[in-house]
């Protein structure tokens, strides 16, 4: 099947504001752009939960990592609306709208954990062709290293995580 290449590529740290791995790499990518820049792509480095980071907490008043679903990202702006659905809105702005061809090629969303996992990637879709082999790439080039996949195909989490506006969303936990 003849796809389009992936030319937008985005990179999420701090969807979980204590979760600091992704931030501290967003902010040195965002100081140092060479490093992640390639021919031919765009990759943006992107702080997801600002305000979460500053408080290094997990979230403000929701997870934004379940906010993305239909319901929240087309709820009306009003004073009283939470900071992570509020936030949802504009990254749906910025690298979305979800669901559509103008949506990223990819997006990268960089947690932590305290399981003892390891560089773990996380895949939502068993069926997603590019993905399957991105992974298998990243696989080969560790080795010997681990580097589990988790498949996460849930129907409730696939629809609300912050890398799902993105055509092709993916998760790496470290511990």
């Amino acid at each position: 099947v003849d796809k389009p290449p992936v030319r937008r590529v985005a990179i999420f740290g701090g969807t979980h504001g204590n979760e600091l791995s992704g931030v501290f790499l967003v902010k040195h990518w965002q100081e140092n752009g060479a490093e992640i820049q390639r021919t031919g792509m765009e990759v943006k480095p992107f702080l997801t939960n600002p305000r979460a980071v500053k408080k290094c907490t997990r979230y403000i008043d929701c997870d934004l990592n379940r906010v993305f679903d239909p319901d929240n990202l087309g709820r009306t702006v009003v004073e009283d609306i939470p900071y992570e659905v509020r936030r949802a809105q504009e990254i749906n702005h910025i690298f979305g709208p979800k669901g559509s061809d103008d949506a990223y090629d990819l997006i990268f969303d960089l947690h932590n954990t305290t399981s003892n996992m390891g560089g773990t990637l996380i895949l939502e879709n068993s069926r997603d062709d590019f993905t399957i082999q991105m992974f298998h790439y990243i696989k080969t080039a560790l080795a010997p290293e681990r580097c589990p996949v988790l498949l996460i195909e849930h129907p409730n989490l696939k629809y609300a995580t912050t890398r799902s506006v993105a055509k092709h969303p993916v998760g790496k936990y470290e511990k």
